[in-house]
C-alpha cells in the first residue's frame, strides 16, 4: 500500500470515528435533557405534596433540583471526547501522511483544504474544552467535521502530487495555512451563533423550537453567553483573515508583479472581511446584539463556504489551481 492510500483510509477512520463521537455526544445531550425533565417532575410533585427537601439538600428545605456536580458521570459525553482525540490524531496522522506522499505542505487543493480546515475545527474545540466545559458543542462540531470530511472524499479527493511552479513557494505554507486556520476557527464561531439563534428563538416562544423534540436546546448556555464566545472567536479568526489578505497580496505582488487584480478569489476574500469587519464594528461600537449580530456570523461563514467552493468550482482565475485538479 502506498502512502498516498493509507493516507486516505486513515481519513475514512477518523471520519467513521468522528461519526461514533457525534452519536455519543447526541444521547448524553438527550440524556442530560431527560434527566433535567424527570427532576423538575419529581420537584413539583413533590412541592404539590408539600413534601420537604432531603436532607442532603438545601438549607432552605425546598424541593430544588440537584446540582450539577451532584449528578452521575457522563459516560457518553467521555466516550464522545474520547472517540474525539482518536478521530483528530487519525486526521492529522492522515494530513502528516499526505504531505510526506506528495513531497509538500498538504493544503494545496480543496482535498486537502477540507482536511486541514477540519482538523482545525477539531483541534480548537478539543483544546477549548480543556479550559473550559464546551462538550455541548460536541455533536455539532463532529458532525459537522464529519460531514465536511465525506464531502472531500467524494467530492474534492486528487492523488497525492506535486504542484505547479507558482505554488513552489514559502508562501504556499503561510498564506493558505493561515486561511485555513481562521476557516476553522469561523467553523466554531458559526455553530456558536447557530446555537444561539435557536435557543433564543425557543426561550422567545417559537411555535415550533417549543416543541418537545427541541428540549435539548435547555441544555444550552444561555444565548447571551453563546454570543459572547462567538464574539471571541470571531474576532480571533478575523485577524487571521486579515493577514491572509495581506499575505496573499504580498505572494501575488511576487508572482504576479501586483498587489491586487480583482480575482474571483480576491474578491470573495475580500467580501468576506468586509461582512466580519462590519459585525465587529456593529457589535462593539453600535451596540448590535442577539439576533442581528448572530445573523451577520451566518452570512459571513456562508461566503467563507462560497469562497472555498463556488468561486474555485465556478469562476476561472488566476486561483483556478486550487480547485479539484
Amino acid at each position: 500500500m502506498e502512502i498516498g492510500d493509507l493516507s486516505d483510509l486513515l481519513v475514512w477512520a477518523a471520519a467513521t470515528t468522528l461519526a461514533l463521537a457525534m452519536i455519543a455526544f447526541a444521547i448524553d445531550l438527550g440524556r442530560r435533557t431527560d434527566e433535567r425533565l424527570e427532576a423538575r417532575t419529581e420537584t413539583r410533585a413533590a412541592i404539590g405534596a408539600g413534601v420537604g427537601a432531603p436532607e442532603a439538600g438545601s438549607a432552605s428545605g425546598g424541593g430544588s433540583v440537584p446540582a450539577e456536580s451532584s449528578a452521575p458521570p457522563r459516560r457518553a459525553a467521555g466516550i464522545g471526547m474520547s472517540t474525539s482525540w482518536l478521530g483528530t490524531i487519525l486526521l492529522g496522522v492522515a494530513i502528516l501522511l499526505r504531505g510526506v506522499a506528495a513531497g509538500r505542505t498538504p493544503w494545496a487543493n480543496m482535498y486537502e483544504f477540507t482536511l486541514v480546515g477540519s482538523f482545525v475545527a477539531m483541534t480548537v474545540f478539543l483544546v477549548w474544552n480543556l479550559r473550559r466545559d464546551v462538550r455541548f458543542l460536541g455533536a455539532f462540531v463532529t458532525g459537522l467535521v464529519t460531514l465536511f470530511i465525506v464531502v472531500g472524499l467524494n467530492s474534492f479527493h486528487v492523488a497525492a502530487t506535486g504542484v505547479q511552479p507558482a505554488l513552489q513557494n514559502y508562501w504556499l505554507v503561510i498564506h493558505v495555512g493561515v486561511a485555513i486556520a481562521a476557516t476553522g476557527i469561523f467553523t466554531i464561531a458559526f455553530v456558536l451563533s447557530a446555537l444561539q439563534l435557536l435557543r433564543d428563538a425557543r426561550d422567545t416562544g417559537s411555535p415550533f423550537l417549543t416543541r418537545p423534540g427541541f428540549r435539548w436546546l435547555d441544555r444550552m448556555p444561555t444565548p447571551t453567553s453563546l454570543e459572547s464566545m462567538s464574539f471571541r472567536l470571531n474576532a480571533v479568526g478575523f485577524v487571521m483573515w486579515t493577514f491572509t489578505i495581506i499575505g496573499g497580496a504580498i505572494w501575488a505582488e511576487d508572482a504576479w508583479g501586483r498587489y491586487w487584480g480583482w480575482d474571483p478569489k480576491e474578491v470573495w476574500s475580500f467580501i468576506i472581511w468586509v461582512v466580519y469587519a462590519a459585525y465587529l464594528h456593529a457589535r462593539t461600537t453600535r451596540g448590535w446584539s442577539g439576533r442581528r449580530a448572530a445573523w451577520f456570523v451566518v452570512v459571513g461563514y456562508a461566503c467563507v463556504l462560497f469562497n472555498f467552493t463556488g468561486v474555485n468550482l465556478i469562476f476561472n482565475g488566476k486561483h483556478s489551481y486550487s480547485g479539484i485538479s
